[in-house]
């Protein structure tokens, strides 16, 4: 096992594995996902069921799965399958929705390299840039471009492979020590200027003022959803990340507090990106509304009407947000070829990560340039006969792969397998929350996921379940 880790890799320092850890979390959906649900399902009512559950299930799952991960030194498949052959599906689960997410991924990604450069152009005043085009109409004219839309997502994959190719240290590691330190920078850099904007105070309210109405009945279940839909999203759990950077961590490292610190840092963030998103979007007097468009649409438009110096907070927000997307993109992709690469190694074959890395890139840059193509759901049949392919793929995903696979990860560790994982957490820690931990993973996880996934699901499809 010792010479397997070392051929394999581990974290160089517990630091350069958090950042990673982190960076897997923080991604596009904190940057507009976060806020935007924050506002839309009650600010502080909101924020206080997400907290909730990122304690109850959140801290849970994540140090279920880093457990899992180191306990049995694999990547997401075959950590599963080496506790029990009947498991494996779980962790195909867990490398099939990374592999779906990443399409759409590298597609929004992609279009954030592109406003960032075209912000970087309006600085210069070249023709590239913006040019003052109103941001509805500039994102409508970037959707219908498909070649240009291809091009960007091709770009964004290209980088995200090249860092994974080089591995855990000299890649992941490397990269996301130095991305996640200069976003924390940019970001407040951001939220210096959002926050001094004149009627920034209603974009505050928007995001922390309690709004109770939307408990009534069981609206609450429709919040718990949304709240449990980011989560997950968010924290990577349930997407094989977490258990494929679990397998690299050293015997005496702590996971009792990395299981802490990763959903804390992840939570700030999201909240730093609330303050720097929505002061700007109410004090323009944009709309705080849809989803993608928010990220594009309404704080482009934000930008071109801040005068000589949008182009530069442009610039640098959209900087940050293409850091916090290829941290996410990284772990994504080492998640879907990590059991690949490990199960050439197992069986003698050598170091086959660049293989993997470029043969599961290609596969995704197949899938983004579709879903590039498709524009939104303007040139491709609607998934599902209702959703354009990335909110197609977006269900497969988030709505149920992630929660189902996490919902039996609480049934086999909660009631089955007992007895390993808080065995795995003892070696580098006095495990003090044990007590916490093996009431919440037999009781409270598998209860807040189940109805995070029929939330998940009725509100996809609109069923009516709790409305």
């Amino acid at each position: 096992m010792k010479e397997h880790q070392q051929k394999r890799g581990t974290w160089s320092s517990n630091f350069g594995f958090l950042m990673a850890a982190i960076g897997s979390a923080v991604g596009l959906g904190n940057m507009w996902g976060f806020p935007y649900k924050l506002g839309m399902n009650g600010g502080f009512a909101f924020l206080i069921l997400y907290l909730l559950l990122a304690v109850f299930a959140g801290y849970i799952l994540t140090m279920t799965e880093l457990a899992l991960g180191r306990y049995t030194g694999q990547s997401t498949v075959l950590a599963y399958k080496s506790i029990r052959k009947q498991y494996a599906f779980v962790g195909w689960l867990g490398m099939l929705s990374p592999f779906l997410i990443l399409g759409f991924y590298s597609y929004l990604g992609g279009y954030c390299i592109k406003y960032m450069l075209a912000n970087l152009g309006d600085m210069f005043g070249a023709s590239w840039g913006v040019g003052g085009v109103d941001g509805a109409a500039y994102f409508s004219n970037l959707t219908a471009d498909t070649t240009q839309s291809i091009i960007y997502t091709l770009v964004f994959l290209l980088i995200t492979i090249v860092i994974v190719s080089y591995g855990i240290e000299e890649g992941i590691e490397r990269f996301s020590k130095i991305a996640m330190p200069a976003l924390f920078v940019m970001l407040l850099l951001v939220i210096a200027r959002s926050v001094t904007l004149p009627g920034a105070s209603a974009g505050i309210a928007f995001l922390f003022k309690p709004n109770f109405e939307v408990f009534h009945g069981t609206g609450w279940i429709s919040v718990l959803s949304a709240a449990g839909g980011q989560m997950f999203l968010s924290l990577s759990i349930g997407m094989g990340i977490t258990v494929t950077y679990g397998s690299h961590l050293a015997k005496d490292a702590n996971i009792e507090r990395s299981s802490l610190i990763i959903p804390l840092a992840d939570t700030v963030i999201a909240i730093l990106a609330g303050l720097a998103i929505m002061p700007a979007v109410f004090a323009s007097g944009q709309s705080p509304q849809g989803g993608v468009g928010l990220l594009y649409m309404t704080l482009q438009t934000v930008f071109n009407g801040m005068g000589g110096i949008g182009p530069f907070i442009g610039f640098i927000f959209y900087g940050l947000v293409v850091i916090a997307a290829l941290t996410s993109s990284v772990a994504i992709l080492e998640a879907i070829a990590g059991s690949f690469i490990d199960d050439a190694m197992n069986k003698g074959k050598g170091d086959k990560r660049k293989f993997y890395c470029w043969f599961f890139g290609i596969l995704s840059a197949v899938l983004g340039s579709l879903i590039a193509y498709d524009g939104l759901g303007q040139n491709l049949p609607a998934m599902f006969g209702k959703f354009c392919w990335v909110d197609g793929f977006d269900l497969l995903a988030e709505g149920i792969m992630m929660p189902l696979g996490s919902l039996f990860a609480t049934f086999f560790f909660g009631w089955i397998d007992r007895e390993i994982l808080p065995k795995e957490i003892h070696q580098g820690s006095n495990f003090k929350t044990e007590k916490f931990y093996r009431f919440c993973i037999r009781w409270i996880a598998p209860v807040f996921t189940f109805f995070v996934l029929l939330g998940q699901l009725d509100s996809f499809f609109g069923f009516g379940w709790f409305s």
